[in-house]
């Protein structure tokens, strides 16, 4: 089990570079920890092409985006004031705060480039996507929480 994580880890990674063109799209063998990492990857190395932000998109659950509507509306808010600090950020960390069998909440902490520190709670739900029946998808992403500067 532990190498399987460490082999889709490894996966994720090389295929979130921004080397690497093909977005990755979501499938069940992804838990719930992969997708997260999937998007903050793909949000740390976006590009001028905003295939970040694309690559996020994908694993936005069906249900949300009835809300932010569509792909050009969801990049128009990631540019916002509330996710902005998601975009090309330094480093992130992954924390599970809870869990149950169709939904996990995440600490998320996120270092900006301007090495301010924000938090963020994710949460992923499983979905019933069209293409993908019981996919793992972020269904919220809170407002971020200041922490100020980091030493």
């Amino acid at each position: 089990m532990e190498l399987k994580k460490i082999i889709t880890i490894l996966l994720v990674t090389f295929f979130s570079s921004p080397l690497h063109a093909e977005l990755i799209k979501p499938n069940k063998d992804l838990d719930p920890y992969d997708v997260i990492k999937i998007q903050l990857n793909a949000l740390q190395n976006n590009d001028d092409k905003d295939n970040g932000i694309k690559q996020t998109w994908y694993f936005a659950h069906p249900d949300n985006k009835k809300y932010t509507g569509p792909y050009d509306r969801f990049r128009v808010m990631l540019y916002g004031a509330q996710y902005k600090y998601l975009i090309n950020h330094y480093s992130h960390k992954i924390k599970l705060i809870s869990n149950s069998p169709n939904t996990y909440i995440y600490r998320i902490e996120i270092l900006s480039l301007e090495k301010k520190l924000f938090f963020y709670e994710w949460h992923v739900q499983k979905g019933s996507d069209i293409d993908c029946k019981n996919c793992w998808f972020t269904s919220a992403v809170s407002q971020p929480m200041d922490q100020g500067n980091s030493i």
